[in-house]
């Protein structure tokens, strides 16, 4: 019988541990090694959620460039500086005796002086019959990932926002139709996508109306709308993306005594602490309204500069 290797117990203790490595986390390690801070960022998607998006068109100084190449960038210019180190673990507890913070993961045990909690969202579900006994087998949430696997085929996006206009932008290069199904009166994406989902022919919007069951056999055949749709209640289709916004990530936080709001994100203060003291939060885990690669990154600048000077390292 194979044995689990024992658990390794890092000997150092370390000024910052950033829990996520998405671009918010990685932001913050760049920022950290600036300040010659010896900071260990652990996450368990190198990248996070912006690696699934197809084309980043927001963020300054790049006019257009994928949501890999950015996560690629930031993790280059974090790792330029000797004293960050990156690993990729799954984080099971954060605990917090007197001013140290003591973090266990799935490959190992760690100590730092201060948290920066950038553990970022999951897709959020739709929540209807079908759902989970499709996914994987028409049930998706990134299109980005997915899209290949229906050439020639029918897809629905179910959602309204910038990321549902993607999603279906990206789907169009390979399925014959794609629907965006969305339960108010008018999709809400940026203005430059709205325009692209306008003119693309292979999509259609189907407005006011919700998804209430996926059917299928094996894999997805169809879905039940609340409302007729060409005489009917049922739309045949191969596919579903979900793309109805994300949870926050943060239970680990809530565990240790961090306030939350009452949609389960870290509240912060401008200087991107929490009540907590020594731990700060940044990204789109905080209360932060707009939830954007560019604030996540920025708030992780500001958290580490505020650890900076709750350090006194200046």
């Amino acid at each position: 019988m194979n044995k689990k290797p024992p658990t390794k117990i890092a000997s150092m203790t370390y000024d910052m541990i950033i829990i996520g490595t998405g671009v918010a986390g990685l932001a913050g390690a760049m920022y950290a090694g600036r300040m010659n801070m010896q900071v260990l960022a652990i996450g368990e998607m190198r990248g996070g959620t912006i690696t699934t998006t197809n084309i980043v068109e927001n963020y300054p100084g790049f006019i257009s460039i994928s949501g890999i190449e950015l996560a690629e960038k930031l993790e280059q210019h974090a790792r330029y500086y000797p004293s960050v180190q990156i690993k990729d673990e799954k984080v099971l507890e954060i605990k917090k005796d007197g001013k140290l913070f003591h973090v266990k993961t799935d490959a190992g045990s760690y100590t730092a002086k201060t948290i920066l909690y950038a553990a970022g969202t999951v897709w959020k579900k739709l929540g209807v019959p079908g759902e989970e006994r499709f996914a994987n087998k028409g049930v998706h949430y990134c299109a980005l990932c997915d899209a290949a696997f229906y050439k020639e085929k029918v897809v629905a996006v179910v959602g309204g926002g910038d990321t549902a206009a993607k999603d279906a932008l990206v789907l169009s290069e390979w399925a014959k139709k794609v629907y965006i199904i969305y339960r108010g009166e008018k999709i809400h994406p940026e203005p430059i996508n709205y325009e692209r989902v306008i003119a693309n022919k292979k999509i259609e919007i189907i407005n006011k109306t919700n998804v209430l069951e996926i059917k299928g056999n094996g894999k997805v055949t169809s879905v039940v709308v609340d409302k007729p749709y060409n005489n009917s209640n049922e739309i045949q289709l191969d596919a579903v993306f979900i793309a109805i916004g994300h949870e926050p990530i943060t239970d680990l936080a809530k565990k240790v005594g961090v306030q939350l709001d009452e949609k389960g994100y870290i509240k912060i203060n401008r200087n991107c602490e929490t009540n907590v003291e020594g731990f700060f939060a940044a990204g789109d885990v905080t209360d932060t309204r707009f939830k954007q690669a560019i604030v996540g990154v920025a708030e992780a600048v500001q958290a580490v500069y505020s650890a900076y000077l709750y350090l006194g390292k200046v």
